[in-house]
């Protein structure tokens, strides 16, 4: 079960997702919760994954999902800190070349900032 808590850091959202991200109903309520977030006119968006503990193929194209979708409503999202055991999966599915993967949520939040002084 995925647990998602959302908070501001500035002009970033940042969503901390916690426990295992697996196909099942909380895949749906946390893919649901982003969704409405990049609805609402969330344009810069972290996913902390430091609480993380497990992700599958689910929840891996969920992500992707989300980042096509931020990227479609002309905003960026990132992922920050992927524990070992997730950044597995993601060396595993190359989803380096899909998402945008920072280690920690600070980095992402300044690569955010500066993808925006950037484009200004």
């Amino acid at each position: 079960m995925v647990e998602s808590k959302t908070r501001q850091i500035g002009s970033t959202t940042v969503v901390e997702l916690t426990g295992r991200l697996l196909l099942g109903n909380s895949l749906g309520y946390a893919e649901n919760a982003i969704k409405r977030l990049i609805d609402t006119g969330t344009l810069k968006l972290v996913l902390d994954l430091t609480s993380l503990d497990h992700i599958d193929s689910s929840g891996l194209g969920m992500l992707i999902f989300c980042s096509g979708r931020m990227e479609q409503a002309g905003g960026r999202m990132r992922i920050a800190g992927a524990t070992p055991a997730v950044a597995r999966v993601f060396a595993v599915a190359h989803a380096d070349r899909i998402l945008q993967i920072d280690p920690d949520l600070e980095t992402s939040c300044r690569n955010l900032a500066d993808q925006s002084a950037a484009e200004a």
